[in-house]
């Protein structure tokens, strides 16, 4: 028996197919399921015709056991603008954590209807795993707004009470527009604005060169779809060649069929992640910029100590809060880098077998027929 160097055991069996090795993936991931107390899905999506818009709203569906609800079940209704609305709110309100990213609010690219049921069903699946993110963060999971968008049946009604709202946590988020210049950051920071900046690049070159992909491959298929009829039409002509013809036809439209599902896996499964991890390295950018302008302030208010010279100088209340906040700032930072990296490797993991295993299903119908 293999084991890694910190003696972990490594199983050298091959599983039947890569179908079978991505169910025992999900397995792994789905082990502390019974130590959950809340759990939140986003499904059935309706549209809404009015007079001044048409718009798209998903039922939000809670179970849970924690004591901070009322009731174990809840379900209301939500559009996107209360999901942006919701990840405002945590942004304020948890200025020193990663905040998961939204889709994009407008249309993606290359599609044109946002209301036909592809798109709304990627942005279904979206909009879940965004809920998921949060209700499985330690600490955003029971932050009042959350509470708030999951159970309240009108929530407009708590929309104006933004500017309150945000009056009381002035203080938490002043300094985010502060003028303060950072001298350099730490060097374990820096490495992780260097890692960002890399993983976007190279990330967005897979995204674009994905997109190249589908749009090579549907171009294909349109080809194809033309093509395998003419064998179809010559062989009415031919008596003598109509079977081979024929079959010849048939196994260009078993083709089509293999080359339309694996460009739709690609488009439906594969970019939406690529594209969530590109916002989420944005994100990710912006609360390390909080970080710094909080480091820089608190620079700033030493050094104004400092000139002060007096012998024995006393540390004011606000350098003292605002070294808190710095640490603070830190220790949240690092604990969301890390679970953000997990998140990254376990999702990655099974996006890339997934993608794997749908490559060998194309190929084998191919071969097949």
């Amino acid at each position: 028996d293999l084991s890694l160097p910190n003696g972990t055991p490594v199983d050298t069996s091959s599983p039947a197919s890569s179908s079978s090795l991505l169910n025992r993936l999900q397995l792994d991931d789905d082990l502390d399921v019974e130590t959950r107390d809340l759990f939140v899905t986003v499904d059935d999506p309706k549209k809404h015709v009015c007079t001044m818009e048409t718009y798209i709203t998903y039922r939000v569906t809670t179970k849970t056991t924690r004591a901070e609800f009322d009731l174990p079940e809840y379900s209301v209704r939500r559009r996107y603008q209360d999901f942006d609305w919701l990840r405002n709110k945590l942004e304020e309100s948890q200025p020193t954590h990663l905040i998961p990213p939204l889709p994009e609010k407008f249309v993606v690219k290359g599609v044109v209807d946002r209301f036909s049921e592809e798109f709304v069903e990627t942005r279904r699946k979206a909009l879940d795993k965004f809920l998921k993110r949060i209700t499985d963060h330690p600490v955003l999971s029971f932050n009042e707004h959350f509470n708030v968008f999951l159970t309240a049946k009108d929530l407009n009604a708590y929309k104006k009470q933004g500017m309150a709202l945000l009056s009381k946590m002035g203080e938490s988020v002043k300094y985010v527009t502060g003028g303060y210049k950072l001298r350099s950051r730490p060097l374990e920071f820096a490495a992780i604005g260097d890692y960002l900046d890399t993983f976007s690049l190279k990330l967005g070159t897979i995204d674009r060169i994905a997109q190249r992909i589908i749009k090579e491959q549907l171009e294909y298929l349109v080809e194809l779809r033309e093509y395998g009829p003419v064998y179809s039409t010559w062989g009415g002509l031919e008596v003598e060649l109509s079977e081979p013809l024929e079959g010849v036809s048939a196994c260009i439209g078993n083709c089509c069929t293999a080359l339309e599902e694996l460009s739709e896996d690609m488009t439906e499964d594969f970019l939406p992640v690529l594209r969530e991890y590109i916002l989420y390295a944005e994100s990710m950018k912006n609360v390390l910029k909080k970080r710094d302008q909080v480091q820089a302030e608190y620079e700033a208010k030493l050094e104004a100590v400092a000139l002060k010279r007096e012998d024995r100088p006393k540390v004011p209340a606000d350098v003292e809060k605002c070294q808190d906040r710095v640490e603070c700032f830190n220790a949240d930072l690092k604990a969301d880098m890390e679970r953000w990296q997990n998140n990254k490797r376990q999702d990655f993991r099974q996006l890339l077998m997934g993608m794997a295993d749908k490559n060998i299903q194309y190929y084998e119908k191919v071969c097949v027929t």
